[in-house]
């Protein structure tokens, strides 16, 4: 299992893990957010067993952030109470998908209480016959990878399995796991090195910030076989993000939404037919959700592009047992202007192609520890500047492939939502869990009130993909797969006439 932090008293927060402190503004809370559906009722008491047991075995849970000048510590909390952490709460009305969503954007714009541990766990006990749990963990504890490890570290295979302290080792490891994520197979090794990397070019990241102001001069600090350089001039180039609906001043009110499930082999099945990879098609499917969303609104979308910053992985094996935070950033341009589905998705997988080999995610975790270590007043301007490259941050995390249950209740489904950074105003969520993926997207309520009209064009966007793919193959051999395929497209479609 992930975290090894059982010890107390005061312990320095890490450079990274304080900038990350740091970015939290009324405009963007650096809030984590999730949801675990399930099918029947919860036992409120079962649930708060099993998180004494499981959750507060890790010292961080009960720890309270304590700032002194430039830097912030771990301290733990003499009054520390999980009540204060847990909660049993009823939706109102209906108890449906609105009535849920309406609770949860009550309070995703709310920040949390910094005079205690910075989480919080609300079980609604009447959702659509069933439970949900929402849950709230900050940034600086630990990055998306670490927590959904910590998170299903609370959950068995089988219902009656929470009787005893889950073992140290999590059993759910990474080779259980989706493993069809080209970024983490991309900067696995890289991430074995990264360490000695950032030491050895310490010179060139830690004058990083006025490197980005002025990269001409760039070159003349270090000349690296790595492309350290190189990495650090193109980030410098590199434009801001066009304007669009989805950029632009944000208000303090966040709005989330989140989408019917797909099949997750009926996308690998495109991705097989196509030559391309499961993410590819699931980030041409988001392009393409985007684009029909600024079409609507009589926006120009010919030639456009917007970037996504993608979270990357780089938690070396040696710190697998660590919270905190281990991830750089790669920047995607996303190809809104590509209007064919089929050609959308080879532009994605061409643009992919062109982030291997790259060192961003390297140079971006360096300069967040650069950053995090330097006054408050030298690092807002610097997060700002790099805000501007984004339009969204998205991130594509792979849950377990079979059932899991938690305080012997099963876990219907899986939802979650990152926090965005400086002025970037939007977080698209992948998330697959037995057999299925679900998107989850964040907005800013100035810019797009209703994410909703966003997200119920990802199932629209995969269906035209479907169509566009048989239609590519026409010609070819029947494919056992396309045919199933098309029957489960078929299926969707007289599902969808049903609901209507």
């Amino acid at each position: 299992m992930l975290l090894n932090l059982f010890g107390s008293g005061r312990e320095a927060m890490s450079a990274v893990d304080t900038a990350w402190l740091r970015m939290d503004r009324p405009t963007n809370l650096m809030v984590i957010t999730g949801i675990m559906f399930f099918d029947g009722p919860m036992d409120f008491e079962r649930l708060r067993h099993v998180m004494e047991n499981r959750l507060l075995r890790y010292a961080r849970f009960k720890q309270r952030v304590v700032r002194s000048g430039a830097n912030a510590y771990w301290e733990d909390d003499p009054d520390f109470d999980i009540a204060n952490h847990l909660h049993l709460v009823a939706l109102p009305g209906a108890a449906g998908k609105a009535e849920l969503e309406d609770f949860v954007n009550e309070h995703i714009s709310a920040p949390l209480d910094f005079g205690k541990p910075l989480w919080q766990f609300h079980l609604v006990e009447n959702y659509q016959g069933g439970a949900a749990l929402v849950a709230r963990i900050h940034h600086c504890i630990a990055d998306g990878i670490a927590l959904i490890q910590v998170l299903l570290g609370m959950t068995d295979r089988e219902a009656e399995g929470d009787s005893a302290p889950a073992p140290r080792k999590s059993r759910f490891v990474a080779g259980e796991r989706e493993p069809d994520d080209p970024f983490m197979r991309l900067y696995r090794p890289v991430a074995k090195m990264y360490a000695g990397v950032l030491k050895s070019y310490a010179k060139v990241l830690g004058t990083s910030y006025g490197l980005m102001m002025n990269p001409g001069k760039i070159a003349e600090y270090t000349q690296t076989g790595l492309g350290i350089t190189q990495g650090l001039a193109k980030l410098a180039a590199m434009p801001a993000d066009p304007r669009t609906k989805f950029k632009g001043k944000l208000s303090t009110a966040k709005r989330i939404a989140w989408s019917d499930s797909l099949p997750l082999m009926e996308v690998k099945h495109v991705g097989k037919a196509l030559g391309c990879s499961l993410n590819d098609v699931l980030l041409s499917c988001v392009a393409g959700a985007l684009r029909a969303y600024l079409v609507e609104r009589g926006q120009k979308v010919d030639g456009l592009d917007i970037r996504a910053s993608v979270p990357v992985n780089l938690r070396p094996e040696s710190k697998l047992d660590r919270l905190g935070n281990y991830f750089g950033l790669v920047f995607l341009p996303l190809p809104i202007g590509v209007a064919n589905p089929i050609e959308r998705v080879y532009e994605v997988k061409r643009r992919m192609e062109e982030i291997k080999g790259g060192y961003d995610a390297i140079i971006t975790l360096g300069l967040l520890s650069v950053v995090g270590a330097l006054p408050n007043a030298v690092e807002q301007p610097a997060i700002e500047y790099f805000s501007t490259k984004s339009t969204a941050v998205m991130t594509n995390v792979p849950g377990p492939r079979e059932p899991i249950y938690l305080a012997g209740t099963q876990v219907h489904d899986l939802q979650f939502w990152v926090p965005q950074s400086g002025e970037i105003g939007m977080g698209v969520s992948i998330l697959s869990y037995n057999n299925r993926v679900n998107f989850g997207v964040m907005t800013d309520k100035k810019l797009v009130p209703e994410p909703a009209r966003i997200i119920e064009r990802f199932g629209r966007e995969f269906e035209t993909l479907v169509l566009a793919t048989l239609l590519s193959v026409t010609d070819s051999p029947p494919d056992p797969e396309l045919a199933e395929l098309h029957l489960g497209l078929l299926r969707m479609q007289s599902e969808a006439g049903r609901a209507a």
